[in-house]
């Protein structure tokens, strides 16, 4: 590997590289687009001037919110024709992203999914000043905007999140606790205790890009609903299944598996100490991240 794609390990690069792939995983939902967008922004980055940079790590943070920015307008038209309902591809993360109540949020994959909703100026603008807290003129300049438009295109953006976000935060403990019962029951087949977990409205989503037979094509509404398929699912699996509890995203999560293989990856909104919303990841190509902890910082 040359020098040039080979950055030296005091190199700023290096440095903030954390920092750099949650930038961009934010904005993008997608830990291989911001491998990808990482990569290009490296090259960037060396064959830069390092003379005129004057402030390395607002360089770094502009170039990979520029480069994601240009990648989810052309992955906003390829998600337009994905097969059913589209997730963030779930991250394997350390139990210290959990310590930090921002990151932590914002990685989630339920915020993940509400940002979904957002157009990519308006999504880079709220992850790089609600979650990083980057002046609004180094937003602007990153943006290609003004930095009053700046600002109220990040009012508009928090006032849209605030609207679709959980109404109640709950505290990790009540959010694990939740979870460890629905792995239990799960693990035990006890329905009614599945039945006690789930918020009567709890809502389902699952991610298989139509790759996976009898995984739900749309979203299933009511706990009733949601046990039903769960059990016809079940009912027609080769072999017996685990469920195991993962660290997905900053947030407790299970892993659904058989024969020792991941097969789908499960994240929970949990409010008043019952689950209310389901997203399952079951897609294979967006279980690669789970394969070692991703690098996230702030």
């Amino acid at each position: 590997m040359s020098d040039v794609s080979r950055p030296a390990p005091e190199d700023p690069f290096v440095t903030h590289r954390g920092l750099l792939f949650t930038v961009a995983y934010e904005i993008l939902g997608s830990a291989a687009d911001a491998e990808d967008v990482l990569q290009e922004s490296w090259l960037r980055w060396a064959s830069a001037d390092r003379d005129d940079v004057r402030d390395p790590r607002a360089y770094l943070v502009r170039t990979v919110t520029r480069q994601s920015l240009n990648l989810l307008r052309t992955a906003s038209r390829r998600r337009e024709e994905y097969v059913g309902p589209w997730l963030p591809e779930p991250l394997l993360t350390t139990a210290d992203v959990a310590e930090d109540v921002v990151l932590a949020e914002s990685v989630s994959v339920a915020m993940l999914t509400v940002l979904e909703t957002l157009g990519p100026t308006e999504r880079a603008v709220f992850v790089l000043r609600e979650v990083f807290d980057v002046p609004f003129d180094e937003i602007a300049d990153a943006v290609g905007k003004t930095p009053a438009a700046v600002r109220q295109i990040a009012h508009r953006a928090r006032d849209h999140v605030a609207a679709r976000r959980p109404r109640v935060a709950v505290d990790a403990s009540e959010h694990d606790l939740a979870v460890q019962r629905f792995i239990a029951v799960m693990n035990s087949g006890d329905v009614q205790g599945l039945m006690d977990v789930l918020a009567p409205d709890v809502v389902s989503v699952t991610d298989s890009g139509g790759l996976v037979r009898h995984a739900a094509r749309r979203p299933l509404h009511g706990a009733d609903r949601v046990v039903a398929f769960l059990q016809g699912s079940i009912a027609k699996l080769d072999t017996a299944f685990t469920v195991i509890p993962l660290r997905v995203n900053g947030m407790l999560a299970a892993g659904i598996q058989v024969g020792g293989e991941l097969l789908a990856a499960v994240s929970f909104t949990v409010e008043e100490g019952r689950i209310t919303q389901v997203f399952s990841v079951a897609n294979p190509g967006k279980l690669s991240g789970l394969d070692a902890e991703a690098p996230l910082a702030r």
